[in-house]
């Protein structure tokens, strides 16, 4: 029976995942169904792709993807995320938020970062994680024109 053990433990044992080496790419866990519902409270680790319906609570480590398909009702704590399906809810983002040209939000969103790309749908609030203590008051805002972008404005 020994003599079995010693080719395995010549061979090494299992890397373990938090060992620091290389890690293989993490997929994209992709949810998909053209007539699929889901209900409830979810908490991924990493980065998903909801190309169905879904409501309740959602908690993303990582980027949390609505694709054209994708329709989302629920409150939603993720890094980043991006919109290019329907969205409905309160969302806090530590990271990106990008509503694409087919998405469509309405809902409150907190982040320090969102775009909203030409031709993408929000309604609702916005408000910074990160208020400038410093900055001491508000900030303008800027719409840029593609047509415009890179010229200055006369004052």
């Amino acid at each position: 029976m020994l003599g079995r053990k010693e080719p395995q433990k010549a061979a090494g044992p299992p890397m373990p995942i938090t060992d620091g080496g290389p890690r293989a790419p993490v997929a994209l866990l992709t949810v998909v169904g053209d007539t699929a519902k889901m209900e409830g409270k979810f908490e991924i680790a990493d980065s998903i792709q909801i190309e169905c319906q879904i409501g309740g609570e959602l908690r993303v480590g990582g980027k949390l993807v609505i694709g054209e398909r994708g329709v989302v009702n629920a409150n939603v704590e993720t890094v980043d995320a991006i919109i290019m399906g329907h969205y409905d809810g309160n969302m806090t983002a530590t990271g990106n938020v990008e509503i694409a040209a087919t998405g469509r939000v309405s809902g409150n969103i907190k982040t320090d970062s969102l775009v909203i790309s030409k031709g993408g749908f929000f309604n609702g609030n916005v408000s910074k994680i990160h208020e400038d203590v410093a900055g001491g008051g508000q900030r303008p805002v800027y719409l840029i024109d593609e047509k415009r972008a890179g010229q200055t404005v006369p004052r």
